[in-house]
């Protein structure tokens, strides 16, 4: 199916037709990386909203994905923010905080906008504060709810990440993001682990001990 094609308010206007008035759109960012925090969004939008610049977060660029951020934050009825730092992921494992960031996202969504039903990128996730969720495969790329949470939490997320970068600049966490990179891997084996390496990734754990840091688990 080309993107020509995709009705990216299908899903919502699917939810409404079957009588939940307020949909909302979940998905995170964060599960692959060897450091930093997995975060995750949920977002309502009104119906008015245009689904132009809005994609899975992942096929925008950089530019792309801030414009967007700034108007998703500007126009959505209601954002939700749910973050879980690498220490927790260590304690419960990242699938666990995967699912808890979700969570947090729905939950510090206003009281007034507690949803009817939540739009879920790819499975089913449990505990979710809401009666009804749909969970939808690839569903950053169907559904403009979905899109729009993964567009919040991923430039959450890397703005985070630079932050961090200035913090441990070795790393190079503004380039790479935490992710596994040649270069990350790289300044690992150089440096060690730092506060924010996640020690139940196999490759930090067979990391050198850091000499600047020591053990941070």
């Amino acid at each position: 199916m080309s993107k020509e094609t995709i009705d990216l308010w299908s899903f919502e206007l699917a939810a409404r037709e079957a009588g939940h008035a307020i949909v909302a759109g979940v998905d995170e960012v964060g599960r692959g990386p060897l450091a930093g925090p997995v975060v995750a969004a949920c977002v309502i939008l009104p119906e008015t909203f245009s689904t132009d610049g809005i994609d899975d977060s992942k096929k925008l660029t950089e530019k792309r994905r801030e414009k967007a951020y700034d108007r998703i934050l500007a126009e959505a009825l209601a954002v939700g923010v749910g973050i879980v730092p690498r220490e927790m992921i260590d304690q419960i494992n990242i699938l666990h905080a995967t699912h808890l960031a979700m969570n947090k996202a729905v939950r510090n969504l206003p009281q007034e906008w507690a949803p009817d039903i939540v739009l879920i990128d790819g499975l089913p996730v449990h505990g979710i504060p809401c009666a009804v969720q749909k969970a939808i495969v690839g569903g950053d790329g169907l559904s403009v709810s979905i899109a729009a949470a993964s567009i919040l939490a991923k430039v959450t997320r890397d703005r985070m990440m630079v932050a961090y970068d200035k913090k441990y600049p070795e790393y190079g966490f503004a380039k790479h993001k935490g992710y596994g990179s040649a270069v990350h891997m790289a300044a690992l084996r150089e440096h060690g682990p730092c506060p924010i390496h996640r020690r139940s990734f196999a490759p930090v754990a067979a990391a050198p001990r850091s000499i600047r840091y020591g053990d941070q688990s």
